[in-house]
């Protein structure tokens, strides 16, 4: 053999050695079966406290690193615009009522007139009535030589006259009952106009009262993004809140690992700023999507095998009791029982600090 072959068959040696002892590194030591481990980072929701409107930022009222409760005032907007704009909606809303009123009275004249319409309707057709039967009368006479030409032809246009003043009454009674149809529709405009205007006022109420941003859930402000002062679009980001009652660990598991892990499955996290403590937990997410080895996996062939991500939460009753101690972006080590008839290792048993 020469050589150069027995170079290439020690580095080939020490590379498998580097891989073992990388692959050892990793590898959690001494789990039992039914158990698996890997490598993780302490996460949490982070939340963004954003503005609603565009406007100026009054004032903050909370600082980076401050824990924070569930609907405390974190920062103030200015609302000056929008109390403007709500006197001006209260304006609008006195004058869309003051029509309603205005409406309702033309209304009510307007069915007067119909009514007055209505009557002298029947004073016209009474009229008629009387004008028929005389020029019925002067007709008989005249035939018999008893009403003279000139009389006939007054009792005649007499008879037209009174038809044609029916017909005008009952046009008169048409027109009122039109006029009275308009009215009406004014009186609905005028109340939609109400309606409208209080909406308006509770849409800028509503405005006014989002100017006042709040926490939606406990937690700790991770960011300060935003200063007074500053003129923010609609949206515009000025606090970052992270939920300390949502804190998980992610990890990676192989194929042949993660297709064992159930959901609500027990878990045991252990940060390297704090070995000596093992904190439960339980498996609230697997992906349903295989991944690449992460970078953090130093061994070529781990980095050929797909991963899948999984979260392991932390009770949140317990975060609340620790909550002054609770960090995202802790490494540390996650274990998850995938026999249920598995005993922890002594070592993965619960230890929290007193």
């Amino acid at each position: 053999m020469t050589l150069r072959h027995w170079l290439l068959l020690l580095g080939g040696i020490a590379i498998g050695v580097v891989a073992f002892l990388g692959w050892r590194y990793f590898k959690p030591d001494g789990l039992p079966a039914g158990f698996a481990g890997s490598n993780g980072r302490i996460e949490a929701v982070e939340i963004d406290v954003a503005t609603k409107t565009a406007g100026r930022v009054v004032a903050i009222q909370a600082d980076e690193g401050d824990f924070v409760t569930a609907g405390q005032i974190l920062a103030r907007m200015d609302t000056d615009v929008l109390k403007a704009q709500f006197h001006e909606a209260e304006a609008e809303l006195h004058r869309a009522k003051s029509a309603v009123e205005a409406a309702g009275s033309n209304v009510a004249q307007r069915e007067a007139e119909k009514a007055a319409a209505e009557a002298v309707v029947l004073q016209r057709e009474a009229e008629l009535d009387l004008a028929t039967r005389k020029f019925a009368r002067a007709e008989s006479l005249v035939g018999t030589g008893g009403l003279s030409k000139e009389e006939y032809d007054t009792y005649r246009a007499a008879l037209y006259g009174a038809r044609a003043a029916v017909s005008t009454a009952r046009a008169n009674v048409a027109g009122a009952a039109a006029a009275i149809a308009t009215a009406k529709s004014q009186v609905a405009q005028a109340e939609a106009s109400v309606v409208a205007a209080h909406a308006r006022i509770e849409r800028i109420q509503a405005d006014i009262e989002d100017s006042t941003l709040t926490s939606p859930r406990d937690g700790r402000i991770q960011y300060r993004i935003a200063q007074p002062g500053e003129v923010l679009t609609a949206g515009g980001k000025v606090l970052n809140l992270i939920d300390l009652g949502d804190v998980y660990m992610t990890f990676f598991l192989p194929t042949a690992e993660a297709g064992r892990v159930k959901l609500g499955a027990e878990a045991r996290l252990i940060l390297d700023a704090a070995p000596q403590y093992v904190i439960p937990a339980r498996v609230s997410f697997v992906a349903d999507v295989a991944q690449f080895t992460p970078k953090s996996v130093e061994t070529a062939e781990e980095r050929q095998k797909l991963m899948f991500r999984i979260k392991a939460r932390i009770d949140p009753d317990l975060l609340k009791k620790y909550i002054r101690s609770a960090k995202t972006g802790l490494p540390g080590m996650a274990y998850v029982r995938l026999d249920d008839q598995a005993d922890w290792p002594a070592r993965l048993e619960v230890r929290l600090p007193q």
